[in-house]
């Protein structure tokens, strides 16, 4: 577990906390910022989420004996002296049961990277819901460097013609880290998340408390749009994909 005394800003506490769920700040920057420690709580219940995902007890898979079989030259013959083997129904459940179980885990352990387009829409909810500081309307827009930074390398790049972006920040979904922008508009503020990793299979509707938007298939990754309800996104949406590009 790290430690620091050094008092931290709002960016650099939320980059060692997306790097180090356990990371403690001794000069108590959450303790000051409801921001910081919303976004800790995030982090937290995310990281117990995919602990708990992974410790799955699995029954060892008993096989049943198998008669042991000798080939002649013309034939399959059994072996003098042993008995013939059946398998009572219970057996063949034990077993179709046992490969059920193994595909279960294996889903599991699947959805900690891939998860499915209802689980990814859920959890962009959530994390709106969790921020809604970040919507508020407002003519103050963050600096360029500020941009760059959270658009990190392996993120991508995007047009700054797409409108006044008065939020950005670094978050975590589906464990991994992501842009969070909110662009100014005319009929108000709309969040952006930029998932370059994230691939859905079609635009997926978000549907969430005051709260709705999108989900859209973008390239090798997809493109979140939420807004309040009684905003029409559709106008945006080719203006959005047609201004990012993700890095290769």
């Amino acid at each position: 577990m790290s430690t620091s005394a050094k008092i931290m800003n709002c960016d650099e506490y939320k980059e060692a906390i997306a790097a180090d769920p356990a990371y403690v700040d001794d000069a108590g920057h959450d303790a000051a910022c409801a921001s910081c420690a919303g976004f800790k709580a995030e982090v937290l219940a995310l990281d117990e989420r995919i602990s708990s995902a992974l410790a799955i007890d699995v029954p060892a898979l008993q096989m049943p004996d198998l008669p042991i079989m000798v080939a002649t030259e013309d034939k399959v013959v059994s072996l003098a002296g042993r008995r013939k083997q059946t398998f009572a129904m219970p057996t063949w459940i034990g077993i179709a049961a046992g490969f059920a179980l193994a595909a279960i885990v294996g889903v599991q352990f699947l959805a900690n990277d891939g998860i499915t387009d209802q689980e990814l829409a859920a959890e962009i909810l959530a994390h709106v819901d969790h921020e809604p500081w970040a919507m508020e309307a407002t003519d103050v827009s963050v600096t360029n460097e500020r941009i760059t930074d959270v658009m990190a390398a392996n993120s991508g790049t995007m047009d700054r013609n797409i409108g006044l972006v008065s939020y950005a920040q670094s978050c975590i979904i589906n464990g991994r880290q992501i842009p969070h922008l909110v662009i100014q508009t005319t009929d108000g503020p709309v969040t952006l998340l930029l998932l370059p990793e994230e691939m859905v299979s079609m635009p997926v509707k978000l549907d969430g408390r005051g709260i709705s938007g999108v989900i859209l298939p973008v390239g090798d990754g997809s493109i979140a749009l939420v807004s309040e309800r009684n905003f029409d996104v559709d106008e945006l949406k080719e203006r959005v994909v047609n201004s990012v590009e993700w890095s290769t």
